[in-house]
């Protein structure tokens, strides 16, 4: 991949607006600071997760006391070799959906299906994308495998919470391409077919800062360009006229010493200045559309690994949990942003079972006391 709420005011003279406030919020928890609603069924704090395989649930749950793990759905929907198939008739995600909920972790799905799909036609991944959402069969194949998703995890999940979150990459590409219209009838019909089969599914947009045509770690903007962005990523998000319970967003897709060191690219490490624009973004996103944010898929890298294959060096997980990290996770937290969900987005990068068990370490600490959404 390219590669995330407003405390309740209790003030008696203003029960009007908290009614009003009601009325155009999904029902849950107060809103935050920023005015970004609490999903239903979300813990009452700064939630943490992490990748994590079919089969793990209990073992990590016992090593880190992670909130949630996620797991992507890809393969392609009319490939033969698609999520469907990896056990028999889409099971796949059943097992996975009562694997996580015995354990008490709370089951996330990335569904990522469109760019792998046929035909995919095109020389870049907008092209393909486009050309797969604009193919009547294609997307007749499509619409089925995303109800089978659904069904499977309503019969799995009851009224116990899992999020789908849908195509991370196409939202930024739709919004490149200027393609709002065939952006807002799929978010429409992703959303009607939730409400329809799996109510209780909490659905996620992708925020991809891209979109805008420009990125937080490489073109460095300014504080007044940062704003732009996140009036740019709003507006677009607005357009959909489709409200989705969360947004997750990716900073960045690998650790900073992979991309330095594999592909010569040492301009993605992190300082002071960037997380202070990310949070800027994020922020300027939330206060317009009032949805809550995740940031998803962060490099699980630390500054102790070697720089060699599956131990590359990052700093953000240490920025947000690490020592004297309080004030960091706040700051990201006032923004708007209610979850962490760290992952390997390339073979190669640091995963939480290759970083020597700092991840776990870190996270075994967070969970002890962690940081209230209010």
């Amino acid at each position: 991949m390219r590669g995330a709420i407003h405390p309740a005011r209790r003030l008696r003279h203003v029960w009007l607006v908290v009614l009003l406030s009601i009325a155009l919020i999904p029902l849950g928890r107060p809103p935050l600071a920023l005015g970004a609603a609490i999903p239903p069924g979300w813990p009452d704090h700064v939630a943490l997760g992490v990748a994590d395989s079919p089969g793990d649930a209990q073992a990590l749950r016992a090593q880190s006391g992670v909130d949630m793990r996620y797991q992507y759905l890809a393969g392609g929907v009319n490939t033969g070799h698609g999520w469907t198939t990896w056990n028999p008739n889409g099971s796949f995600v059943t097992l996975y959906v009562r694997e996580s909920l015995a354990a008490h972790t709370i089951p996330i799905f990335t569904y990522y299906q469109m760019l792998q799909s046929a035909p995919s036609v095109g020389a870049t991944e907008q092209a393909r994308d486009l050309s797969n959402m604009r193919n009547p069969g294609t997307m007749r194949a499509y619409w089925a495998d995303y109800k089978l998703l659904l069904r499977r995890v309503a019969q799995a999940a009851g009224q116990h919470l899992v999020v789908i979150h849908v195509e991370p990459d196409l939202w930024g590409y739709l919004e490149q391409a200027h393609a709002t219209t065939l952006a807002r009838s799929f978010a429409q019909r992703l959303i009607a077919l939730r409400n329809q089969l799996a109510p209780h599914v909490l659905l996620a947009y992708h925020l991809s800062v891209w979109g805008t045509d420009r990125d937080i770690t490489n073109s460095k903007p300014s504080p007044a360009q940062a704003d732009q962005m996140a009036a740019a990523s709003a507006a677009f998000y607005e357009s959909l006229h489709a409200h989705f319970d969360l947004v997750f967003n990716d900073v960045t897709d690998r650790d900073a010493g992979y991309y330095q060191y594999v592909e010569g690219n040492p301009q993605t490490w992190w300082g002071p200045a960037d997380f202070a624009r990310e949070n800027r973004y994020i922020a300027g996103f939330t206060r317009r559309t009032h949805t809550s944010v995740v940031l998803w898929q962060l490099p699980v890298g630390n500054t102790h690994l070697d720089n060699t294959w599956e131990h590359y060096q990052d700093n953000r997980l240490q920025w947000w949990f690490g020592a004297d990290s309080a004030a960091h996770l706040r700051a990201t937290r006032n923004a708007g942003v209610i979850g962490f969900l760290f992952g390997a987005g390339a073979t190669g990068c640091t995963t939480a079972q290759t970083d020597g068990g700092f991840f776990f370490q870190l996270a075994r600490r967070y969970e002890e006391h962690p940081l209230g959404l209010s």
